[in-house]
């Protein structure tokens, strides 16, 4: 539509903006997460600038507007204090991810998750059912059937015996090691952060243990501040490790 502008995350690549399924598409290894980036944000003033064509007003949606680098997010106040014949949306997981400054300057609306009964006719009416024996997927997507059906994408993108084995706390200091080295060499950096996310998950479930799910949180924050990824993987692998094992050793009361 010409009066909508949906902006999204973007890696760079050869001084070319692209989305992850660009870079998806391309078969790019992403070392670091997409970005809601400064250049974007000038497009959007550019755009909202013009006159609508179409409709009584230009829409902007930021998807993911929690990306926002700091740049990014000064230069889009004044445009929110300022919109002119523009509504501009933006989409985060919660108000805490973003700027109090850009809060401020926006009207919180909130989208409430979906109770147990309604994501189960929402996903079967999707002929996606299958998704309901997925516990960590189900708790993963938070009561949105959207983001049920992403994250069980994306869990059948990671390889089912890579899977297999970093949801089972390691045996060993040495196969920690290669687990990390696996993780490093197959999966991109957003799939290693889905993998945090689903892993947090997977051990709540199975153990309780929240020493373990400290340190995989641990562990995404560290990715985030773009870390080198093996090491961060080798480090929390490890201290899963010695956790497990001290669990295992702990004389019952």
């Amino acid at each position: 539509h010409p009066s909508l502008l949906w902006v999204q995350p973007t890696y760079l690549h050869q001084g070319q903006q692209l989305s992850a399924a660009e870079a998806a598409e391309k078969g790019l290894k992403r070392k670091a997460p997409p970005v809601i980036r400064l250049e974007q944000i000038r497009k959007i003033t550019e755009f909202i600038s013009r006159p609508p064509l179409s409709a009584p007003r230009n829409v902007v949606v930021l998807e993911q507007a929690e990306t926002m680098a700091e740049a990014a997010a000064n230069a889009l106040l004044k445009t929110l204090e300022e919109p002119g014949k523009a509504t501009i949306i933006l989409i985060a997981p919660k108000v805490e991810s973003l700027l109090s400054t850009l809060v401020s300057r926006c009207q919180r609306i909130p989208f409430y998750r979906l109770d147990t009964q309604a994501m189960a006719q929402v996903l079967t009416q999707s002929l996606k059912s299958e998704i309901l024996a997925q516990s960590e997927v189900l708790s993963l997507a938070a009561g949105s059937p959207g983001q049920a059906i992403a994250h069980a994408q994306q869990l059948q993108d990671i390889p089912a015996q890579l899977l297999q084995d970093v949801t089972t706390a390691p045996k060993s200091l040495r196969q920690s090691l290669e687990l990390a080295r696996q993780i490093d060499k197959t999966l991109d950096s957003e799939a290693q952060l889905w993998l945090v996310d689903y892993l947090q998950q997977s051990y709540w479930q199975r153990s309780r243990h929240p020493g373990i799910i400290q340190q995989l949180e641990q562990a995404r924050h560290t990715l985030l501040c773009y870390a080198q990824p093996r090491l961060v993987w080798e480090c929390t692998l490890m201290s899963i490790y010695r956790s497990s094992t001290q669990s295992l050793t702990q004389p019952q009361s």
